[in-house]
């Protein structure tokens, strides 16, 4: 378990601050995902996060100040992690576009919405996706926030390679590629939220063939 406690003196060394900085914050990470995953995030207190995560209560407050943000950050940090697996850059967008751009832009519109769909089926994303939901819904502030960081985010990536795309000719000169995006990506989330029918590849695959549909160019 990871400790709030120095590191152990060594002959001739400096305990490293910046490394039991990390430390901490990684275990804190870690000890919100698994408690709102556990319990939900209504029992989730940042007490509890802090004894999970082996440090003093006092270190949380000094870097978040609540439970809310903690689970932010930590998201951020998860869905980080994921970007980094598939390759995919989630910097401020400059340089790489976030989304694959193989010259094929339904190949690569499959590729990332599949892997969406692995995500929010996965457990591991799922209790905090829903936490960090439900929390924007009842406080505005972090709801601002939250789209500002994660949501945002997310959708410019889609933006930019369908950007591309009208560059070369591949959608309609005049497609408005910010409603483009939010087709490509709502219906996703809305089965996730209301668990009505399956989120599958195939349907990810069939949303992909109507969107595109809708945004070939015209004779």
């Amino acid at each position: 378990m990871t400790t709030d406690k120095p590191d152990a003196a060594r002959p001739g060394k400096t305990p490293d601050a910046s490394r039991r900085s990390e430390r901490s914050r990684r275990a804190i990470f870690d000890a919100a995902l698994a408690l709102v995953s556990e319990t939900g995030y209504a029992k989730t207190t940042v007490e509890g996060i802090a004894a999970r995560a082996g440090v003093g209560k006092q270190t949380i407050y000094r870097w978040w100040p609540s439970k809310a943000a903690v689970l932010l950050d930590a998201f951020l940090d998860l869905a980080a992690q994921a970007n980094e697996a598939l390759g995919r850059d989630v910097g401020d967008g400059e340089g790489d576009a976030g989304i694959p751009d193989t010259g094929d832009l339904a190949a690569d519109l499959r590729y990332v919405l599949r892997a969406t769909v692995d995500e929010l089926n996965d457990p591991k994303y799922d209790g905090p996706t829903r936490a960090l939901a439900a929390e924007g819904l009842v406080s505005p502030d972090f709801g601002a926030q939250m789209t500002e960081l994660l949501m945002e985010p997310q959708l410019a990536h889609y933006v930019r390679r369908l950007e591309a795309a009208r560059e070369d000719g591949d959608i309609a000169p005049d497609a408005d590629v910010r409603i483009a995006a939010e087709l490509l990506t709502a219906p996703l989330a809305q089965r996730w939220q209301y668990r009505d029918r399956p989120l599958t590849h195939a349907y990810a695959d069939a949303v992909l063939t109507h969107v595109l549909r809708g945004l070939s160019p015209r004779p």
